[in-house]
Parts: structure tokens; sequence; C-alpha cells
């Protein structure tokens, strides 16, 4: 069906450098593993807030109505 071999990858990657050329390339690269980075970061933080959450609702004082 539809997929990128190793021709493709390197004529996208030719391409690229021509757009950007050489010295923007590990500016680039450090940009997108930053991103990587920072999104697998985000989707981590919510099973460690879950617990917290719990501790501070079982701490709270139960208030008569």
């Amino acid at each position: 069906m539809f997929g990128i071999g190793m021709p493709e990858l390197i004529i996208i990657l030719v391409i690229i450098l021509i757009i950007f050329g050489a010295g923007k390339l590990p500016e680039i690269g450090a940009g997108v593993g930053k991103a990587i980075r920072n999104f697998k970061g985000a989707t981590k933080e919510p099973e460690k807030e879950e617990p917290e959450k719990i501790k501070k609702e079982e701490k709270k004082p139960i208030e008569p109505s």
C-alpha cells in the first residue's frame, strides 16, 4: 500500500538539506529531540499526579452538614 522506504527517506533528507542548509540541521535536530522529550514527559505527568490527588482528598477533614 503506502510505505516510505530508504530511497524516499534519502530524497526527503536531501530536500531538507537543500532548504535549511547544513548549518541549521543540528538546531532542527535538537528542537525535535526537545519536543519528543516534552511530549513523553507530558504523557507521564497524569500518572504521577493522580496518587497525589488521592492523598490530598484523604487528608481533608469531613465537615458535618
